[in-house]
């Protein structure tokens, strides 16, 4: 008897597990494509619902016979008669339990009945929905019906449509570019929530600086000689940065700063791009971009903001969410970062797995970019139509979303990277300790040095020369015998070579680094080659493909006039001396010059920690490239009634330049501020960036807006015969001889860059702060 009421009760709890979870394996409504899936598995439910109740009812028989059984035996006398009769107490209880259970299963079969009949007679109507899906004509959504057509064709070349619920009907093509993409309008009969308003968004946390970079190194990473690297930079600078971080936070004085969620992404490093750079570690290859990916990562972190960093492509579609498949569908959620760092690799990287997100996001975007990217080569259209396409351009981002690694080109944004400072200890201890005849060449690579044995014998004359070429096991034979060649040095050990030197000389190569700022903060005079003529993508391979021409004029030629422009043009003697090689009297008088003359270590303050902090801060809490700018009215379409408001800018006194007019009222939320602004008329050999330098002033590409106004040609006394909106990266300009006013049709070519003898033109300029030409005064 015992064992039949416990075969009774694990019946029972084996078919109620059962049953539930046939219930959380059917949901209804988890897919919008599996409706033929959940009907079927609510049958079943209602099946085992009915068997259930049969066999609690033959359980209740096998009760009530044993019951009977019981009663006819002869067990009913004396004490020995008490003993079953209790020992069945506890039976007859299970007994009505069992009872009550198998009539509450058999109401729950009467009433599962009745949902799935009007469950199938649902789905029998949602099924005829589904197949009989129609392409809406919506003149809002022109791309509907094309997009349907593609994805009849081609919704198995990737995976991905799959994951998003695609099965080749009709209804899910629909569905998919309604819900999951926006080419397609709504369907009406899928279920929709009512939208109800959206409520404020919360406070936005605030940044905070930080007093510690432990957390950094871990999330750098190791497995890499590039990430070694970096985090040995980033303990060796520690001290440096911690300092600037509290200056500046005295600085801004308790200023909000909103937190950031950053993704720094180094394509470059990951294995699809090649990385290239790690193997250079051990090598003494150029390693400039990793100097200053490392200081972007210090700077980044101690401003406070939240971190992910990734060299691999397989963390970079993780932290994204990139759907499972070839790239061609949207991120699975919206993006999770505010800001996201990256090179060209890392740029091709994200269009390439985004699909459609890509374009949304691409204002987030920001793109460390060593050379720049000028307006011309980024806008593809008039890049193709103009004969400026290269490898690197053409991605139609805002042109100060590219960012430098000096302040060459205005267009971009100046990130740049740090040297170290030294103490006023470290300046005396340095000047005290120079030796006057000691040279470093700069190059770490042996081919740099092949071909230079004219310079070095001349050199050779006057100073000792002395060497950091990478070698394995024998002298490099490009690097003559009289030349103490110490091989490839540690940083730390480097610096103090530099700290003994009096010159560092530049043989032409690697263009633009890092090293000759840390030769001139510690001491040295740095001596380079001046080109003759410019090298460019015409005469040198190195150029061919760089997305900027470099004060060119309208040919798509980048074209450079020293190894080092920034030390020839920002810093200059006596700290930079640029001659020509070819002159051999030239560099002989020069050498003898330099050992005669006395300079001190010298760091601009935008590349000290401190102008690196003030700079990005300023960047990350005032550019947004997400906020739509209407583009410029064109002519034809303006009317009486549409004419423009009165020019908000001035005439300054005694003066052919105008200004932002006190009285112009509440002027428009601007970055920079356009009190800093200046409008100047360019002479016709001139770009904007040398027109505003002559004026001492830098070019700012954000106020062209301003000035794209045939009013501002009137302010300036210049009379137009005629006026158009065209698409050229000169404009807005003059053609004084034919009186014709050029106004720009597109806002991404306004450039800084480019002159054409026809034209004069039309350039923003503004101030700027005391070495900090990023910056102006009043950016803080």
């Amino acid at each position: 008897r015992i064992f039949v009421l416990g075969i009774g009760f694990f019946t029972l709890c084996f078919l109620m597990t059962s049953l539930g979870g046939q219930f959380s394996a059917k949901r209804l409504g988890d897919s919008p494509f599996t409706m033929r899936t959940e009907v079927m598995g609510a049958l079943e439910s209602r099946g085992l619902l009915r068997r259930m109740s049969d066999m609690l009812e033959m359980l209740m028989k096998r009760m009530d016979i044993l019951a009977r059984l019981e009663n006819s035996t002869d067990f009913h006398k004396g004490d020995e008669a008490r003993f079953p009769l209790d020992r069945f107490q506890p039976a007859a209880g299970l007994m009505e339990r069992i009872q009550a259970i198998a009539q509450n299963v058999s109401d729950i079969a009467v009433k599962v009945d009745q949902i799935l009949r009007n469950s199938l007679l649902n789905g029998k109507v949602m099924e005829g929905r589904r197949d009989q899906c129609e392409v809406p004509r919506d003149p809002k959504y022109p791309d509907c019906a094309g997009k349907v057509e593609w994805m009849r064709a081609r919704w198995t070349s990737d995976p991905c449509y799959a994951f998003f619920g695609v099965d080749g009907t009709e209804c899910s093509f629909l569905i998919y570019l309604s819900e999951v993409e926006w080419f397609c309008p709504p369907l009406p009969w899928r279920n929709r929530t009512v939208a109800e308003p959206t409520p404020p968004p919360p406070p936005r946390p605030q940044a905070a600086f930080r007093r510690d970079l432990a957390r950094l190194l871990e999330l750098i990473g190791t497995g890499k000689e590039s990430l070694s690297f970096m985090k040995k930079r980033i303990r060796h600078l520690a001290q440096q940065w911690l300092r600037a971080a509290r200056s500046l936070e005295q600085k801004l004085a308790g200023r909000q700063r909103d937190l950031k969620h950053i993704l720094i992404h180094i394509g470059f490093l990951t294995e699809e791009s090649g990385d290239v750079f790690s193997p250079r570690v051990l090598k003494g290859g150029p390693l400039g971009e990793m100097v200053q990916w490392a200081d972007i990562l210090a700077a980044l972190f101690m401003l406070g903001h939240s971190l992910r960093v990734t060299v691999s492509l397989k963390e970079l579609q993780s932290h994204l969410g990139v759907p499972p498949g070839r790239g061609n569908c949207p991120l699975t959620s919206p993006l999770p970062f505010d800001l996201i760092y990256t090179d060209y690799h890392g740029l091709q990287q994200m269009k390439q797995h985004m699909g459609l997100s890509f374009k949304k996001y691409r204002c987030r975007v920001r793109v460390i970019d060593t050379f720049g990217t000028e307006p011309a080569y980024n806008h593809e259209e008039y890049a193709t139509l103009r004969g400026y396409r290269t490898n690197w351009g053409y991605w139609n981002l805002q042109p100060t979303q590219f960012m430098t690694m000096f302040p060459h080109t205005p267009d971009n944004s100046f990130m740049g990277f740090v040297s170290e400072e030294l103490n006023q200890t470290e300046r005396q201890l340095i000047k005290a300790n120079k030796v006057s005849s000691m040279a470093v060449v700069y190059g770490k690579e042996a081919s740099i040095w092949k071909g230079k044995e004219k310079f070095l014998a001349i050199l050779n004359k006057y100073m000792e020369i002395h060497g950091t070429v990478y070698y394995e096991t024998q002298r490099p034979p490009e690097v003559p015998a009289f030349v103490k060649n110490h091989g490839l040095l540690p940083q730390h050990e480097f610096q103090q070579l530099l700290r003994k030197a009096k010159l560092f000389i530049g043989f032409g190569f690697p263009y633009e680094g890092p090293a000759p700022l840390e030769a001139i903060a510690n001491g040295c005079v740095f001596l380079q080659a001046r080109f003759n003529p410019p090298h460019s993508s015409l005469n040198h391979e190195f150029f061919r493909g760089k997305p900027t021409s470099r004060e060119a004029t309208g040919t798509a030629v980048f074209q450079v006039s020293s190894q080092h422009p920034y030390a020839e043009d920002f810093i200059g003697k006596p700290h930079v001396w640029t001659v020509d090689y070819n002159n051999s009297e030239e560099f002989e008088a020069a050498i003898k010059t330099i050992m005669r003359t006395q300079v001190d270590p010298y760091l601009p303050y935008e590349y000290t920690c401190e102008g690196m902090l003030e700079r990005l801060h300023a960047y990350i809490q005032h550019q947004d490239f997400c906020t739509a700018s209407s583009p410029p009215p064109s002519p034809k379409t303006k009317s009486a009634a549409m004419q423009s408001p009165p020019s908000p800018l001035a005439l300054s006194p005694n003066s052919s330049h105008l200004v932002w007019s006190p009285s112009a009222g509440g002027a428009p939320q601007a970055w920079p501020p356009l009190s800093s602004l200046q409008a100047w008329l360019s002479e016709p050999q001139h770009t904007c960036t040398e027109t505003c330098r002559r004026h001492g002033l830098v070019c700012e590409p954000t106020f062209f807006s301003f000035l794209n106004k045939e009013e501002v040609f009137l302010q300036l006394s210049i009379a137009c015969d005629s006026t158009e909106y065209e698409m050229n990266h000169l404009y807005p300009a003059v053609a004084e001889n034919a009186r014709e006013c050029y106004l720009q049709k597109e806002p991404l070519l306004f450039s800084c860059a480019g002159y054409n003898p026809k034209y004069r033109r039309l350039c923003p300029c503004r101030d700027f702060r005391q070495g900090q030409v990023a910056l102006c005064r009043d950016c803080l």
